[in-house]
């Protein structure tokens, strides 16, 4: 085996235990800044079913739209500028692209465009940008441009550079996944919301919904949530999630993954996940049903909520640079208990920027 492979690539893990309760908590926040979430998945001891307010939030996530080979400079458009970035809560992010491959693209809903670019894209696109942090073997290059400032304004220098770089020089197209939270407005346009149709109309694009699974587990080992060290019961999480089996002999030969000690044996258990371009504040509206579904009395006092992030974003908390080096982590685990207190994991790879 080679050396690379042999060793354990650095991972970066920080806790944080606190209560809802507390005006000084930081879930809210934490949730806002992780912009590109991929899949949420809940788990819910000594549950054999769904509970039908949890299914219901489950299947109102926001649809989301795939737009097939869109010209990037399209998001520079003056209308779609003005019906969409302008204001807020637009999320956009380049599909079937590798970021440490391919050219990725990232609409923040601050209006903010990051682009990870390869080194000959960077120079031909000819606007600032500073080497990537993580990816050097590629020579990436990291482009991050407020399209809300006042420099960006259409018209403006800073704005006819950018849009002459992607139209003419660059030409940069790729599958982009477009969706908004509706209601919500931004400081520049109070008095609205987003609206995507102008650019939709003009692609080819279809919608889509978040898809919804659940998988009921029965006699399920479990360790013990409020002792148990971190970085285990984040595996045993996964293992749960992934339907690998932990009930393995510490010699075998396949596996050696095994529930961490003290563990106790749950009857039933029901594990429910849903993937797509999914938004915070959805995520956000699910984790306060979850706290209501704690209040209720309960065999099991805690429920799990594990939220992955997309593995080729260009960016990750709050619009920091994201990278791969071998499979792209970047995710937070949330533990919820019946008092309200909660402990918070927020997990990345090598190639990340320590979570906030």
């Amino acid at each position: 085996m080679s050396v690379d492979l042999d060793q354990t690539p650095r991972s970066v893990l920080v806790r944080e235990k606190s209560s809802f309760l507390d005006h000084k908590n930081r879930i809210s926040s934490q949730v806002e800044q992780f912009h590109f979430n991929y899949k949420v998945s809940v788990l819910l001891p000594e549950c054999s079913s769904t509970p039908s307010h949890l299914d219901t939030v489950l299947n109102s996530f926001s649809s989301f739209y795939l737009i097939n080979q869109l010209p990037i400079y399209e998001l520079l458009d003056k209308d779609f500028l003005e019906t969409a970035v302008y204001q807020g809560s637009v999320y956009g992010l380049s599909y079937r692209s590798r970021i440490d491959e391919d050219n990725c693209v990232a609409l923040m809903p601050n209006g903010r465009l990051s682009l990870s670019l390869d080194k000959d894209s960077f120079e031909l696109l000819g606007v600032e940008g500073k080497p990537s942090r993580f990816n050097h073997r590629t020579k990436s290059r990291y482009v991050s441009v407020d399209l809300t400032d006042s420099s960006m304004a259409p018209g403006g220098r800073g704005y006819q550079r950018l849009l002459t770089g992607l139209r003419s020089r660059l030409q940069l197209n790729t599958d982009f996944l477009l969706s908004h939270h509706p209601g919500e407005t931004s400081h520049h346009h109070p008095g609205g919301g987003a609206s995507l149709q102008a650019l939709l109309s003009r692609y080819d694009w279809s919608e889509h919904r978040p898809e919804v699974s659940s998988h009921t587990l029965t006699d399920l080992s479990c360790p013990a949530p409020r002792s148990c060290d971190p970085h285990s019961f984040l595996e045993w999480i996964g293992a749960v999630d992934g339907h690998i089996n932990c009930e393995n002999s510490s010699s075998s030969f396949l596996s050696s993954l095994v529930c961490p000690e003290p563990k106790t044996t749950l009857s039933r258990a029901v594990s429910v996940s849903v993937c797509g371009l999914l938004l915070p504040q959805d995520v956000h509206h699910l984790i306060q049903q979850i706290r209501c579904y704690l209040e209720q009395p309960q065999l099991e006092s805690w429920a799990s909520l594990t939220v992955h992030g997309f593995v080729d974003s260009p960016v990750t908390w709050g619009g920091n640079e994201h990278g791969v080096m071998r499979g792209g982590e970047n995710f937070y685990s949330l533990l919820m208990f019946h008092d309200h207190t909660y402990q918070l994991h927020l997990a990345t790879g090598a190639h990340d920027t320590c979570p906030p």
